[in-house]
C-alpha cells in the first residue's frame, strides 16, 4: 500500500494550527465566551471569526485522522497486540504529561489569579499529593489522548463484527455515497447531537459525563475508521473538493448571520426555533463540509513526498504535548512588560515554537528513555545520533 503523504501533511498541518488557536486563545474577546488560563490586556473581538472558522472543524478532523490511522494500522497488528500498542502509545504521555509537562499550566494561573504564592517546587509536590481545590491534577489540553484511547478500544471491540460478513455489506453501502449524498448524509448524526445533546451536556472535555463531546468525536473517529483506503470516496472527495470549499463558506457565513443576529430580526416563537435549528444544521453542515473540502484539497496538494514530511511527523508528538505549557509560561513571562498588542504575541508564539523545536530536536528525540514519554518509539541508533523517524502506525492519531 503506498503511503498516504496527504494524511501524514494534514495531521502536521491540523496540530500546527492547534498552536495557533490556543495563542489565539490569549487575546480572543469577550472573555465570558473565550475564557482561557490567561488573558492578555490586547483583546480583540474580530478574533472571534476566525478562532470560530477554525473551531468548528479542527478537533472533527484530528478524530477523523486518527480512525484514519486505526485503518492503516489493522492490517499490521492483531487485535490484543493493536490494543496494547494504543494504550501505552496514548496513556504512557497522558500520565507523564499530566504529571510533568502540565503542571506549569495551573500554576501560573494561580499565580495570574493571585491565589497561589507557592515557589514551583512546593506547588509540584502539593499538586502530586493533594492537589488544588482549583488548580489540581488535571489533563488540559491532553483531553484528546484518553477520548483517542476510549474510542480506540471501543473501534478494537467492534472490530470482528465490523470485518464480519454482515459488517462489510453495511460498510460498504456507506462507501456508495456520492456527490450531494456524501456531503449531506454525514451530517445527519452531527445535527442529532447538536440538536439534542449539546444544551444539555455542554463540552467539558472531562470524560466521564462528556455526553455530547463524546458523541460527536466518536461519530468522526468512525468516518475516518470507514474512510479508509477505499479508492472510490476519495475519488469522489477529490472530484467535489472545488464545490465543497464554496460551500463550506457559504454554510459559515449563513451559520454567523443566524447564529447572531436571529433574536433580533426574527419574531414569533416557531420562527425563532426554526431560524435555530436552521443555524445548527449550517454549523454542522460547515463541520462536514470544511472537512471534506480540506481532505480533498489535501489529496490534490499535498500527497507527495515532502522532504520535511518525515522531520514534522515525528515532532507531531512532542509538540503536542509541550506546547500550551510553553505557550502559558512565555505569557506568563511576556505579558506584564508592556510590549504591545504586535510584539507581545509575536515574541509568546515564536517562544513557544522555539521552545518546542529545541526540546524535540536537542533533548526528546536524542535520549532513549525520554522518547516514549512523548509518545515516540524508543530509538535503536547509538547515542548522540538522530533517530530514525516514525512510521505512519506510530505517529499521534
Amino acid at each position: 500500500m503506498n503511503r498516504r503523504h496527504d494524511i501524514d501533511a494534514l495531521r502536521v498541518l491540523a496540530f500546527s494550527l492547534l498552536i495557533l488557536y490556543h495563542a489565539g486563545m490569549l487575546y480572543v474577546a469577550p472573555v465570558c465566551d473565550w475564557g482561557f488560563h490567561l488573558k492578555s490586556s490586547h483583546l480583540a473581538e474580530w478574533l472571534q471569526y476566525p478562532m470560530l472558522f477554525l473551531n468548528r472543524w479542527r478537533m472533527e478532523l484530528l478524530f477523523l485522522i486518527s480512525g484514519l490511522a486505526m485503518h492503516f494500522m489493522r492490517g499490521k497488528t492483531g487485535l490484543p497486540g493493536l490494543a496494547w500498542k494504543r494504550t501505552v502509545r496514548l496513556l504512557l504521555p497522558l500520565t507523564f504529561g499530566m504529571l510533568v509537562v502540565i503542571p506549569i499550566q495551573p500554576y501560573v494561573q494561580g499565580l495570574a489569579d493571585g491565589q497561589l504564592t507557592a515557589g514551583f517546587g512546593p506547588f509540584l509536590l502539593h499538586y502530586w499529593t493533594h492537589g488544588y481545590r482549583d488548580y489540581g491534577l488535571t489533563w488540559n489540553h491532553l483531553w484528546y489522548l484518553p477520548y483517542l484511547w476510549v474510542y480506540t478500544m471501543l473501534l478494537l471491540l467492534l472490530m470482528p463484527l465490523l470485518e464480519s460478513r454482515l459488517g462489510q455489506r453495511m460498510r460498504a453501502r456507506c462507501l456508495t455515497l456520492r456527490g450531494a449524498s456524501l456531503l449531506v448524509h454525514p451530517v445527519l448524526p452531527l445535527f442529532a447531537y447538536g440538536v439534542l445533546l449539546s444544551w444539555r451536556y455542554p463540552e467539558s472535555h472531562a470524560l466521564v459525563g462528556d455526553w455530547y463531546a463524546l458523541a460527536l468525536y466518536a461519530t468522526m473517529f468512525f468516518y475516518g475508521y470507514l474512510l479508509g483506503t477505499d479508492n472510490g470516496l476519495w475519488a469522489e472527495l477529490l472530484r467535489l473538493r472545488r464545490a465543497a470549499l464554496p460551500l463550506a463558506l457559504a454554510c459559515f457565513a449563513a451559520y454567523l448571520c443566524l447564529d447572531r443576529f436571529a433574536g433580533q430580526f426574527i419574531h414569533g416563537r416557531t420562527a425563532l426555533i426554526t431560524a435555530k435549528l436552521l443555524a445548527v444544521w449550517l454549523r454542522y453542515s460547515y463541520t462536514w463540509i470544511a472537512i471534506a473540502a480540506v481532505l480533498g484539497w489535501g489529496q490534490a496538494l499535498l500527497n507527495r513526498p515532502f522532504r520535511w514530511l518525515p522531520y514534522a511527523r515525528e515532532a507531531v508528538y512532542p509538540w503536542y504535548v509541550l506546547h500550551q505549557s510553553l505557550l502559558l509560561f512565555f505569557a506568563w513571562r511576556l505579558m506584564p512588560l508592556g510590549l504591545g498588542p504586535v510584539f507581545e504575541p509575536a515574541l509568546i508564539l515564536l517562544g513557544t515554537i522555539g521552545g518546542c523545536a529545541l526540546l524535540h530536536e536537542c533533548v526528546i528525540r536524542r535520549v532513549n528513555w525520554l522518547r516514549p514519554l512523548f509518545g515516540l518509539e524508543a530509538s535503536h541508533a547509538r547515542p548522540g545520533l538522530p533517530a530514525a523517524p516514525a512510521r505512519l502506525a506510530d505517529d499521534l492519531g
